[in-house]
């Protein structure tokens, strides 16, 4: 009977789990313990890192895993690298199921960089009102631009080192309404994102759109090339008849 491991802590995992308790298969969700409360899932989970690929190759081996499938943020590039090595040197086979990035289109102002720091550079010297929708880990370097007033968005309370911000407690999906009525209550002139791709945070940049705002938008990091699909049939199908098709 296979075994699967499945990497999570985005919408994908869940809808996965789900879909992997219906059919009764043998497996085990895996959070990397960022979030104080995950929510509940229709399979085991565990919470908190393998240590490093070494820890996560013995875990594989130790479980008796068959198939890993690596369903964490686009933004967990190390995650996903210890994922490829750690599968590779245990003989498990891998898949990554990964959201779509998000495109601009007509009537977008999006500012494309590599990461924070140029994030940082691009909301420029004059002080600002700018949504920060990046999640709690990837905030720092923005102490070094502290004349804006900065609004966050956490799954958690927490208590960020920004001198200068409101935070809002909230977990998406959220709705374009209500992203509107955020940025209006707030005075939001830009807003700076991740480009995490998927469904549940896409409101924020249609209601960037509506309103006229510019984002900056940070791009993926690089991951190594690996085997992936971009939703749960896909992953199902992979499983079954191990390959991926329609990718």
């Amino acid at each position: 009977m296979r075994h699967i491991l499945l990497l999570g802590g985005t919408t994908e995992a869940s809808a996965l789990a789900t879909a992997l308790a219906a059919r009764g298969e043998r497996a085990v969700l895996s959070y990397a313990g960022r979030t104080e409360a995950p929510r509940a899932q229709a399979i085991p989970t565990r919470v908190g890192g393998f240590g490093g690929v070494e820890g996560l190759a013995e875990y594989l081996t130790r479980e008796g895993v068959t198939h890993l499938v690596d369903a964490t943020h686009p933004f967990a590039a190390r995650i996903s690298a210890n994922a490829i090595a750690a599968a590779e040197r245990a003989s498990v086979k891998l898949l990554a199921l990964t959201r779509p990035e998000w495109v601009d289109g007509p009537g977008d102002r999006w500012t494309r960089v590599a990461d924070t720091a140029e994030a940082v550079a691009a909301l420029g010297t004059d002080p600002a009102r700018i949504f920060l929708a990046l999640g709690r880990q990837t905030i720092g370097d923005f102490v070094h631009a502290a004349q804006h007033f900065y609004l966050l968005r956490f799954v958690d309370a927490a208590e960020p080192t920004l001198p200068n911000h409101h935070l809002v407690v909230d977990r998406g999906p959220f709705t374009l309404a209500g992203e509107l009525a955020l940025l209006r209550e707030h005075r939001i002139q830009t807003i700076v994102a991740k480009n995490a791709g998927g469904s549940g945070a896409r409101a924020k940049l249609d209601a960037a759109r509506e309103l006229g705002l510019p984002v900056v938008m940070i791009d993926r990091p690089f991951i190594p090339p690996r085997p992936h699909a971009d939703s749960v049939a896909a992953v199902l199908d992979w499983l079954d008849h191990g390959v991926v098709r329609g990718v």
